[in-house]
């Protein structure tokens, strides 16, 4: 009992000292409380210090985090193999296995997108993306920067890194994006970038399990992702251009899923634009997940890689016009579209919507979804005969 105050930190053992000297009454039991109080606040601080220290704080962010095999073994080179080979199909040519779906372009940016028409489940795209004035490396790490990317993508919630295998260059972490009508979705992904060839640089995305990203009831879990891309310099320019494939199952209608898809992406690539164009003016940038990136980015094998250099996708030299309705068109028919659209949407949405109701409101949004590509087409047919 002579040398227990021995084992209480110097100021706890001050503290508790002036509070014995300021109580004039019951002395002995607030120096007891004292002596109890202190050691416990001290080891929930050093609690939530440390865990600090594992998701989420920028400061540690690129530190060598405890890995698992499992973890390491996440995403491997066949995974690699398999991406490669995905980026090579000609969609233009194949067009019995890819469905075109927009070719839109300005000054700065072109976009062109393909369906697969084989997937089972939810939509399969492939893009092609072309950035004018920007080198490989500034897109890479565009792609990359996950603080930069909540600056500008205002779907993004929260994003938090949870492992990092030095080993195997793979990390893992969680993100939360909101969408209009929706539960917010959460994505638990893994990620490897490798460095090609004449500065091409890949990247695999994939689904998985985390410990420290358990079930939330107030999230929606995206069950199934699998994204990839090839950055790559466009030859004889100045450009460069990123290829990529993707799929995920976030419990949207599929209908709805490739509606959202063909009316906002454009929106979107143009916003990614203008972000990328800020992100160069300050290029490079020291962000933690730069860095952790650099320092993970493995080399492709020379054995597995495809030459890409003549094997890029075709583009087509025609740009898809949007026309403007006709003046004798009523407005009141453009108003009803617009209400029967957001109305199909809003019941799509709500998981209580019977499967008789879902079923026809996918039927409408397919239908109206064929209406605006027939007449998108013949305009861009149309547009094609002309510069002929």
């Amino acid at each position: 009992m002579e040398k227990l105050h021995l084992l209480i930190p110097r100021w706890h053992r001050e503290v508790a000292r002036e509070f014995w000297r300021a109580s004039s009454y019951g002395g002995g039991w607030a120096t007891a409380a004292a002596l109890l109080f202190l050691p416990l606040l001290h080891f929930l601080l050093r609690r939530r210090l440390r865990r600090s220290t594992v998701v989420g704080d920028p400061a540690v962010k690129a530190a060598d985090h405890t890995s698992t095999s499992s973890v390491a073994n996440i995403i491997t080179e066949d995974d690699l193999r398999e991406l490669i080979s995905s980026l090579q199909v000609h969609p233009a040519k194949e067009r019995e296995d890819w469905e075109y779906v927009i070719s839109k372009g300005n000054d700065n940016i072109s976009y062109e997108a393909w369906r697969d028409k084989k997937a089972v489940g939810p939509p399969r795209y492939l893009s092609v993306t072309t950035f004018e004035r920007c080198s490989p490396e500034i897109l890479r790490d565009f792609y990359m920067d996950s603080e930069f990317r909540k600056e500008w993508d205002n779907t993004l919630f929260s994003q938090d890194q949870l492992e990092v295998d030095v080993g195997s260059g793979t990390e893992v972490g969680r993100t939360i994006k909101k969408f209009p009508f929706l539960t917010p979705r959460e994505y638990v992904l893994a990620w490897r970038v490798w460095e090609g060839h004449d500065n091409n640089f890949y990247c695999y995305i994939k689904e998985c399990e985390h410990t420290l990203a358990p079930h939330q009831k107030k999230y929606v879990r995206v069950s199934h992702f699998r994204s990839g891309w090839c950055i790559r310099k466009v030859p004889g320019t100045d450009a460069c251009e990123i290829r990529l494939v993707h799929e995920e199952a976030n419990g949207m209608n599929v209908e709805m899923a490739k509606l959202a898809f063909a009316k906002g992406i454009w929106s979107y690539v143009c916003k990614m634009d203008r972000a990328l164009r800020r992100y160069s003016s300050f290029y490079p940038r020291n962000s933690c997940s730069i860095l952790t990136m650099h320092r993970l980015i493995k080399k492709a094998p020379p054995s597995m890689e495809i030459d890409t250099r003549d094997k890029h996708l075709e583009t087509s030299n025609g740009i898809a016009v949007i026309t403007q309705p006709k003046r004798g068109e009523k407005a009141s028919k453009l108003i009803a579209k617009g209400i029967l659209l957001v109305g199909t949407i809003v019941c799509l949405s709500q998981a209580g919507s019977s499967v008789g109701a879902q079923v026809a409101m996918a039927c409408i949004l397919k239908k109206l979804t064929n209406n605006n590509n027939s007449k998108n087409n013949n305009n861009v047919r149309s547009s094609k005969g002309k510069n002929n």
